[in-house]
């Protein structure tokens, strides 16, 4: 087991220059920012002088090289929108991500969970049809609408909540349901499919056989034999949430790293854009990391070849 995660540990490093070279390739063909940051009428002089200070004027792989360099000390240039170093800014911004993707995925847990138990262990009736009409309507709302609709009901309407901002409890609950939806309506289906093939097992019915009670054999047999694929999502669904809070960011005008970065590609700030996605990565894979060693918990039977 040991030597399994080193070797995964291992291979971080090459993914994560992989990921270096496909962000820097797609910030060099996007466009030059010195026009963003030069006024129309400035002589050809000083858009030179300026291209030759960020190294713009070099080859593709001088530039390449240069920047890994820069990356290995943590270094990802300035921000010319904030004159500051990027990975400032964008680990600034991160705990306000980690905090909304942290508390979606707590209310899509909670909700998700007991429904899809239920809609298992009730198939085919009318708690089981209610069940999987809402993770379908859930799954396909897109989230902008859902985010528009919650305000304009529960901010403007009613006065229940914030309209946007970040400061209290209350101005997280909307936009983290907001995301916790989709998330929900994908574990529910997920759960139910799961249990209904464990429910199916030999060692649910032999429990069964042995008198136990329903609720023991659901929840402490069947249900824990289905929380791999649960814990799967589950940790996949906190990674990406932290790259795909972007249009729930906007709407609800939280001060997180998806709005900086949407921000950040409008204004072609490019050492933003390349900080966020580098962090987002790292994230990515150390959640995918942390799923693998929760499932040598919880199935003993799971070995790391």
């Amino acid at each position: 087991m040991n030597n399994y995660f080193v070797r995964r540990i291992l291979q971080i490093i090459p993914v994560l220059f992989i990921i270096s070279f496909i962000v820097f390739t797609l910030v060099f063909v996007a466009g030059d920012p010195v026009s963003l940051m030069l006024p129309d009428d400035a002589p050809p002089e000083a858009r030179e002088e300026l291209m030759e200070t960020m190294g713009l004027n070099e080859p593709f792989i001088v530039q390449y090289i240069t920047y890994v360099g820069n990356m290995l000390q943590g270094d990802f240039g300035d921000s010319y929108r904030f004159n500051q170093p990027a990975l400032d800014i964008v680990l600034d911004r991160l705990p306000a991500t980690l905090e909304l993707a942290i508390f979606a995925i707590v209310i899509a847990t909670v909700v998700a969970i007991p429904l899809g138990i239920w809609s298992a262990t009730k198939q085919n009736t009318s708690l089981d049809l209610i069940a999987t009409g809402a993770a379908v309507v859930g799954k396909a709302m897109p989230n902008f609408w859902l985010g528009i609709m919650l305000i304009l009901l529960f901010s403007v309407t009613l006065g229940m909540f914030p309209v946007s901002g970040r400061g209290t409890a209350m101005h997280v609950i909307l936009p983290a349901i907001t995301l916790a939806t989709g998330i929900a309506a994908e574990m529910t289906r997920l759960i139910r499919s799961s249990m209904l093939d464990s429910l199916s097992q030999d060692y649910v019915r032999t429990a069964r056989s042995k008198g136990l009670r329903d609720r023991i054999v659901v929840y402490k047999h069947a249900f824990r034999n289905s929380l791999i694929p649960v814990v799967t999502i589950t940790f996949l669904q906190t990674s990406t949430l932290v790259g795909g809070t972007l249009i729930t960011e906007t709407v609800f005008a939280w001060p997180g790293l998806g709005q900086l970065l949407i921000q950040a590609v409008n204004t072609r700030d490019m050492a933003i854009v390349q900080a966020s996605v580098f962090i987002i990565a790292i994230l990515v894979i150390v959640m995918n990391l942390i799923a693998d060693i929760l499932y040598r918990f919880l199935d003993p039977r799971i070995k790391y070849n």
